[in-house]
């Protein structure tokens, strides 16, 4: 088989997927609470709402789908969102109320320090401190 043959035309990660039983709820915690960009908010099947919220200047979005037909909330997103300040984002987001780790998670070895978050419907996402070059 050539390598043409075991390769795809793949050239980035666009969008995840969180639930939300609320999107407006959502949109107001993901933009004004984590300082998120609302890239998309359109509508979509029969009183739908497609929304997608991004990280300024990141190729990936976050899409706030609804949680409906058997999808449950509360789940552990795996998604892990990039931060130049650790201490500083995990201060900020405890100080607005939001429901984070008591600290911030070190486990040395070359393992950037993280902290876990839940946004208001108890999806679970992670803050990890971006790797710096020595």
């Amino acid at each position: 088989m050539s390598a043409s043959q075991t390769t795809t035309q793949i050239t980035d990660v666009h969008t995840v997927s969180v639930p939300t039983a609320n999107q407006d709820r959502s949109l107001d915690f993901y933009v004004n609470t984590l300082g998120l960009e609302k890239r998309l908010d359109v509508p979509f099947g029969a009183g739908q709402r497609w929304i997608e919220v991004a990280p300024r200047g990141a190729t990936t979005t976050i899409a706030l789908a609804p949680a409906h037909g058997g999808i449950p909330t509360g789940v552990d997103t795996g998604i892990r969102l990039a931060t130049t300040d650790v201490d500083a984002d995990h201060a900020s987001l405890g100080a607005r109320g939001v429901d984070v780790d008591p600290e911030v998670l070190r486990m040395g070895g070359g393992v950037p320090p993280m902290f876990t978050f839940r946004d208001p419907d108890g999806n679970v996402l992670r803050v990890v401190a971006r790797h710096q070059p020595d």
